[in-house]
């Protein structure tokens, strides 16, 4: 069986952020999303218009990953940078915590996230075996190309 974590993570993100589009009605941005920068440390806000789907698809698969609760601050200090003051010595500055909110409360809508009381959200086994179809499909489209194949499958897959 493929796991989420078998398969090139920028793949997975793009094709699962285009099925969060399609097909799951729960997450979908908000009217200001456009318009807001995702931390203090940037600059501009994105520049790809499907910014939105692409962090809640990368959300799931932090989740997936580390399989443990994830509180809003642990995704705040993920997707945080450094920020540039100037003249003065860059530090690191947390990323957005109404947009990691905003973006866990519609994958509970959703049903793929559940709450863990006082330790924060976990994966469902639906999230799970979505993440897992997904990574399916990719491999089997990276099938056709064997050698980005052999770096993601065990030896004793490639016979």
């Amino acid at each position: 069986m493929v796991t989420a974590l078998e398969v090139p993570a920028d793949k997975l993100i793009e094709r699962l952020a285009s099925h969060l589009k399609l097909k799951v009605p729960e997450v979908k941005p908000p009217k200001w999303a456009l318009a807001v920068k995702t931390g203090a440390h940037k600059e501009r806000p994105p520049e790809n218009p499907e910014w939105w789907y692409y962090r809640a698809a990368s959300i799931l698969r932090k989740l997936y990953k580390y399989s443990e609760p994830i509180g809003i601050e642990a995704f705040r200090t993920i997707y945080g940078g450094r920020k540039n003051y100037g003249v003065s010595p860059e530090h690191f500055v947390k990323g957005s915590g109404s947009i990691v909110r905003k973006i866990l409360q519609q994958l509970e809508k959703a049903g793929l996230v559940t709450k863990v009381h006082q330790r924060g959200r976990i994966l469902t086994p639906a999230g799970r075996a979505l993440l897992d179809r997904i990574a399916f499909e990719v491999l089997s489209d990276l099938a056709r190309s064997n050698e980005e194949l052999k770096k993601y499958l065990p030896l004793s897959q490639l016979k």
